[in-house]
């Protein structure tokens, strides 16, 4: 039986992408109104956070040794203390729109997408970030753009649009970055699916938002275990720790609990989180 535990950092309002960077042997989540980034060494327990002065939806190392972000504006990049905006994807977008959630493929393109604020149904969209710095558009209608994962082979791209009720799934080209053929991996019926992550078997695991649990399914979408958060707003999960067997699991606050981050060892083995790969 999974049993998680409280990682002993501060609190976050919205805690959210957490992300396993295996080159400093540290994770990296967010806070996403207060725009905070965290950075946790669990060898020796210290934690620091760097404010970027918006609200930010993820942050994912990049090979020069930064951060690349998806912050309210768009696509940035932070490198000795300075904040840089690549692509202003909002601004293009409806007023309020906000960059949420997103990850990288193994070429380094970061993936992210949008919502509104008020949650306007079909507002948002997902976008790609080459490391060209090229930003490009790759689907539209989307309401909360959330989880983004590979399969291992990095034929399957899983996707979120937590209002739909579904993890989705589409054809990816790990050549050209396209997704083809979109269709339902698994319909979620506990609260509703926010963040995701795959493991080194191919099964997908799913954060329930409103849910209070991390669900885990096979690769043919069937559930097949839970791990329970005693926390209603379960937001992200990713794989860490030197084995890459130990679950981060973020979480928000709903006014009566949330907000922590959670942590637990498990039978299963992750995938190694891509960094963004900035060529400029």
């Amino acid at each position: 039986m999974l049993e998680p535990e409280i990682v002993p950092v501060p609190h976050a309002r919205l805690g959210e992408g957490p992300r396993w960077d295996g080159r400093t042997g540290t994770l990296l989540w967010v806070d996403i109104p207060a725009g905070l980034v965290h950075h946790l060494d669990p060898a020796d327990g210290s934690h620091e956070t760097i404010d970027v002065g918006q609200p930010v939806g993820v942050a994912v190392p990049t090979t020069s040794g930064g951060l690349a972000l998806a912050v309210r504006d768009g696509f940035a990049v932070l490198e000795r203390g300075r904040l840089e905006l690549l692509a202003p994807v909002t601004a293009a977008e409806r007023p309020g729109n906000r960059m949420n959630d997103g990850a990288c493929d193994r070429a380094g393109r970061f993936f992210a997408g949008t919502k509104a604020e008020d949650d306007a149904p079909g507002a948002g969209a997902l976008y790609r970030l080459g490391p060209d710095r090229r930003c490009e558009r790759v689907l539209d209608d989307v309401t909360i753009s959330n989880g983004i994962a590979w399969s291992p082979d990095e034929r399957l791209l899983y996707y979120v649009d937590t209002p739909t009720g579904r993890v989705d799934v589409f054809d990816y080209d790990p050549v050209s970055g396209g997704l083809a053929d979109r269709r339902v991996f698994a319909e979620i019926t506990r609260g509703q699916p926010d963040g995701i992550t795959v493991d080194s078997t191919g099964h997908v695991w799913v954060a329930l938002w409103g849910g209070g649990a991390v669900v885990r399914l096979r690769p043919d979408g069937r559930p097949d275990l839970s791990l329970e958060i005693p926390a209603t707003n379960v937001t992200s999960c990713a794989f860490g720790g030197g084995d890459l067997d130990v679950l981060y699991v973020t979480t928000a606050w709903d006014g009566r609990t949330g907000g922590q981050l959670w942590r637990c060892r498990t039978s299963s083995t992750g995938l190694p989180a891509n960094p963004y790969h900035d060529l400029a």
